[in-house]
């Protein structure tokens, strides 16, 4: 069973990632349990418009070693292959070059301890500088690829730059390191000098930061071509839909035709009184037939997946996987039993009201139509925290201190403990369970914790 891992994306982001091979099938459910002093729920939150503007997801194909000391050049050797294939294949080494420096800088920049991140920074620095020259090493000489090569070079070159400036700008200061720092600041302006020497960019692009930030994204965008699977994403119970909205207003207005025909017996004639009848039983005709419908929807779309997703081969267009997308707000008697089980080992001051958000995704992956060496695609899904947190409260409580008999206070936050469980099955295996607590305020989230579950189930490797 391969690993599921969730850790803080950004500061009020989380983002879960895993690994499947060709022709496997799984079911992943993650159930947000939401402090209902927090606010949030079906009134306040519309679970379409949080799918569409607070969870990205992306899918590409996977090879082992997305950190820097397993990334392994793919492109050896290309006097064989055509410039089709060599761009493809080039593709792929840079997308991962570039995840790899994404996850080893993330992971680095958690560190707030000098004596743990200064080695760690020396380490990344020396394995960049090792595999940009390994890269280059494989330059072709061919002009119909060089053009495909500089593209990506000019991009890793850059990103390396940015991300290590960045490591260093937000790092934590200590003195005895700067032989560390300055190694890595060397590295930095070597790799922009090599960028000036080859006349990559011009001096237009250069000055300008908003220009040299855009060239930069559209050339991580050509590197993506191939590697990331095209998605096609629709919406599901679109026919059923329509049903329920003629329905409901079928209902309406049996009720509102049953009304005016009682109305015109009892109001003899065409009368003022009939026409101000008329409009209050139509006026309640429009305020009824919403919520009606409304209500219709919710009991017949409970438990239905609200999206299906076709992912392709950007090259072949090939089908390489299918999924089913379900997000709800669920009922407490609608939460599986194990769920609540987990829920309930929760220490006393913990067992509040909550709201369930489930996040369910239902993957099946083809046994064909995998590039050439592939035979995994990798998944990660970034759920956007920020549609939380501007409903909670900021922290107002101050916290009172005698000293020597002196008196000080302190500001105290308000935080919030929203508790995750994560279901995974493998086909038609036995389910595997985690649990999570991310405590967060309104401005960051403070720490996500793993909790231990009960004994009789069974835990998700990560």
């Amino acid at each position: 069973m391969s690993a599921i891992q969730i850790k803080q994306e950004d500061a009020l982001s989380i983002k879960f990632s895993h690994q499947i091979a060709m022709g496997q099938s799984r079911s992943l459910d993650l159930y947000f349990a939401l402090p209902k002093e927090m606010g949030i729920g079906p009134q306040s939150l519309n679970e379409e418009e949080y799918y569409y503007s607070a969870i990205v997801g992306r899918r590409a194909y996977y090879s082992d070693g997305l950190h820097l000391p397993l990334v392994q050049s793919r492109f050896a050797s290309f006097t064989k292959r055509t410039v089709e294939e060599f761009r493809l294949y080039l593709n792929l080494f840079a997308y991962q070059f570039a995840v790899a420096v994404e996850n080893d800088t993330k992971e680095l920049q958690r560190l707030t301890e000098a004596e743990q991140f200064y080695p760690a920074l020396a380490e990344v620095t020396e394995q960049l500088s090792g595999l940009l020259k390994k890269f280059r090493r494989s330059e072709p000489a061919d002009p119909k690829w060089k053009s495909y090569f500089e593209n990506a070079d000019n991009y890793l070159s850059w990103f390396c730059e940015q991300k290590l400036l960045k490591l260093l700008a937000h790092g934590p200061r200590a003195q005895g390191f700067n032989e560390v720092a300055e190694a890595c600041l060397a590295l930095c302006r070597a790799e922009n000098n090599y960028r000036n020497d080859r006349r990559y960019n011009s001096a237009q692009t250069k000055a300008d930061h908003n220009r040299i930030s855009n060239k930069m994204l559209l050339l991580r965008r050509l590197i993506q071509q191939g590697v990331v699977l095209k998605e096609e994403l629709k919406p599901l119970g679109g026919g059923l839909k329509k049903f329920i909205n003629g329905l409901a207003t079928g209902l309406v207005m049996l009720v509102v035709s049953a009304l005016v025909i009682e109305a015109q017996g009892v109001f003899s004639g065409f009368t003022l009184s009939l026409v101000f009848a008329l409009a209050v039983i139509y006026g309640f005709r429009e305020i009824f037939k919403e919520d009606i419908r409304n209500v219709m929807w919710r009991k017949i779309q409970r438990g239905r997946p609200r999206w299906s997703r076709i992912l392709r081969d950007t090259t072949s267009q090939e089908v390489v996987a299918r999924q089913l997308v379900w997000l709800e707000f669920m009922r407490p008697q609608d939460v599986p039993t194990a769920v609540t089980e987990i829920l309930k080992r929760r220490h006393r001051q913990n067992k509040v009201d909550v709201e369930f958000l489930h996040y369910g995704i239902h993957t099946k992956v083809s046994e064909e139509g995998f590039l050439a060496g592939y035979d995994t695609i990798s998944e990660q899904v970034v759920f956007s925290l920020v549609p939380f947190a501007r409903y909670l409260e900021r922290g107002k409580s101050k916290v009172y201190r005698e000293v020597d008999g002196k008196i000080s206070n302190d500001s105290a936050e308000r935080r919030y403990q929203v508790n995750l469980v994560l279901v995974y099955r493998e086909g038609k295996g036995q389910n595997h369970y985690a649990r999570y607590k991310i405590v967060m305020n309104r401005s960051s989230i403070i720490e996500i914790s793993k909790s231990e579950l009960p004994e009789e189930l069974l835990a998700v490797s990560g």
